[in-house]
């Protein structure tokens, strides 16, 4: 008797501890250092659209720096919603027709703990979900800098939603998701040069055509009001963008190694070719350049940082660089678009360079999952580029221009005139940033101390201009 019930006691144990196997099972699946990784990286992704609201925020004029800034902020709680609710399944839940996503995700259904083996085996799949939300996040708010300081907020919101449901989502699925048809067709991009950089370029690029220029462009001084945070803000991009490019990799491996490597590379060889070639034309260099010019080595490089080797970094970079600046410099000066801070001239140019000079210096020696480029005796893999390209550029075109023609038939896109010349700040916000008063070097003390008295909790902006 005594044995039977020991026998029982037994088979209750092992019953009990059933679950724990199982789940132990399935946890070992999980790398805990791939899993750390792609938690950091997704957080640098993350803290990527901050820093662009500080280089974007740093470039426009006072009046309009809170609502730039707010522009970019609001887009993390917006696309923070909209992909755990629709957009991740639409982007990369099981294929419909080679184009779209299924809505088996909806609400993350589906999308727990346990690796999903078709995008990242080592790592809970809401990890790699979340990491992609990063990239979700700044793309609308690259666009930004294309409509600066005249589109108003409500048209804003909306158009922000529709764009990343119907641009996309749906081009993410065709780069990245399985049985995407860009996809299939070979062309690579390994973190986003367009699903990322030529999709929000080439959209802002139309955002400003159809808004138009602002009151005064070309007739009246622009210029930035405040180039510390703009420096500060490149800072913050240059730094996350080892999470965009090295996280890629999804796993921490030699190949996160290599993309960082070659994204650290291309991002110092584009400043310094920005800053020769302003240098050049203009006859002095400029931090402005600088840090533009690191931005762009940051874009070119994006879509080739799996792929590449650090010589090639080299090239992409320097070339980047010239491109970009010429696009900024020269292409919008004749052709008059206000691109206001040149997301099309950095982004939209950068990443067409990036995404070709990917079907250039791919090499299957930095990573076998990819493919050699033209210089490793592959054409086949430039046509493919070139094609990814091309229906990026027409799909994002012409998906903006429909979008914001439907917005505008519901609300009014562009500011007034008398919104736009006392800023959108105040306007749409009732916000400012600075205290509409100006320290000279004239005021005595005793009136400094009045000036501070009348506005003790306000930060004082304090400039000879």
């Amino acid at each position: 008797m005594k044995t039977v019930k020991l026998s029982l006691l037994g088979a209750m144990l092992m019953v009990f501890s059933l679950p724990g196997i199982a789940w132990a099972a399935d946890a070992s699946a999980v790398d805990a250092g791939d899993t750390a990784f792609m938690i950091i990286s997704s957080a640098l992704v993350m803290l990527m659209t901050p820093g662009l609201a500080l280089f974007y925020g740093g470039m426009v004029r006072r009046k309009n720096v809170l609502s730039t800034m707010m522009q970019s902020f609001i887009i993390i709680a917006i696309i923070s919603v909209q992909w755990v609710l629709f957009g991740y399944s639409l982007a990369f839940g099981p294929d419909h027709g080679h184009i779209i996503g299924s809505l088996d995700w909806l609400g993350f259904n589906g999308v727990g703990a346990e690796p999903n083996p078709d995008y990242a085996g080592t790592i809970p799949h809401q990890i790699f979900a979340i990491f992609q939300l990063m990239f979700a996040i700044i793309t609308p708010a690259l666009i930004t800098g294309s409509i600066a300081e005249r589109m108003r907020f409500p048209a804003f919101l909306a158009f922000t939603v529709l764009w990343a449901t119907i641009i996309y989502d749906p081009l993410a699925h065709w780069v990245w998701g399985v049985d995407g048809w860009i996809r299939n067709l070979g062309a690579l991009d390994f973190a986003g040069g367009t699903v990322v950089h030529i999709s929000s370029g080439v959209s802002g690029l139309i955002a400003a055509l159809i808004l138009g220029k602002r009151k005064g462009y070309g007739k009246e001084p622009m210029l930035p009001h405040n180039l510390p945070w703009t420096v500060l803000g490149a800072g913050l991009l240059w730094f996350g963008w080892f999470g965009f490019n090295a996280g890629s990799a999804l796993a921490a491996n030699g190949l996160a190694g290599t993309a960082f490597v070659v994204t650290n590379t291309s991002a110092a060889a584009a400043a310094l070719s920005w800053v020769l070639a302003e240098w050049l034309h203009h006859g002095k260099p400029t931090l402005l350049g600088a840090a533009s010019g690191a931005v762009a080595g940051l874009v070119a490089i994006t879509p080739a940082a799996g792929f590449v080797t650090p010589l090639a970094a080299i090239a992409i970079g320097l070339i980047g660089g010239v491109i970009c600046y010429l696009g900024v410099g020269v292409l919008k000066a004749r052709l008059g678009y206000d691109d206001a801070l040149d997301a099309f001239g950095c982004h939209g140019i950068g990443g067409t360079w990036g995404a070709i000079a990917t079907g250039l210096f791919a090499t299957t020696t930095v990573n076998p999952a990819g493919a050699d480029g033209l210089f490793y005796g592959n054409p086949a893999l430039l046509k493919a580029q070139i094609i990814s390209i091309v229906a990026t550029y027409l799909f994002a075109a012409i998906g903006t221009f429909v979008i914001l023609k439907v917005v505008n038939a519901f609300t009014r896109i562009r500011a007034t005139e008398d919104e736009e010349l006392m800023g959108l700040d105040s306007t749409m916000h009732g916000e400012e940033a600075y205290r509409d008063f100006v320290l000279t070097g004239s005021l005595s003390k005793g009136q400094f101390k009045e000036k501070v008295a009348e506005a003790p909790s306000v930060p004082l902006n304090i400039s000879s201009t």
